[in-house]
């Protein structure tokens, strides 16, 4: 089976489960590191997620993958949280992160940097906007390597 397939189908699983349990499905992903093949989900809720919450849907998920056993190799299960400074992916990430500071790493330069920080406007016909240094700022959404959540400490 394709990484796609196996992603899709892993997702369409944990968004059953993750609905039934007021939890957020953010993502998964099934990544070889090594030797070794993880099939990673990601989960959330308002508040933030707990250990019990992903103890929870790990052994929902895990019951439900073994029993349709799709995923030809070995791998490991984790469920986590995406951390406080994750990764926007996800159209609807930019509109609920409105406000909040991001952190953009772009591929290649704009005004001699690759890298900004400033508000999250947010996302408007394939261009994220953000606020940074007292003026408004796009870039396209196909330009950025990386937008994360900004930790303020």
């Amino acid at each position: 089976m394709k990484v796609k397939d196996i992603v899709e189908k892993t997702e369409s699983y944990a968004a059953e489960i993750t609905s039934r349990l007021s939890l957020e499905l953010v993502e998964a992903e099934y990544v070889k590191e090594g030797a070794d093949r993880f099939l990673r989900v990601y989960i959330d809720k308002e508040g933030g997620v707990g250990i019990n919450d992903c103890e929870k849907v790990s052994r929902e998920l895990e019951a439900l993958l073994d029993r349709d056993d799709f995923i030809d190799e070995a791998y490991t299960l984790e469920v986590s949280s995406p951390g406080l400074d994750r990764i926007l992916k996800k159209d609807f990430e930019y509109v609920k992160y409105k406000g909040r500071q991001v952190i953009i790493k772009l591929y290649k330069p704009v005004e001699k940097t690759k890298e900004f920080q400033g508000e999250l406007v947010g996302l408007k016909d394939g261009a994220v906007t953000i606020i940074t240094d007292g003026r408004e700022i796009s870039f396209n959404k196909e330009d950025i390597a990386v937008c994360r959540l900004a930790v303020i400490l």
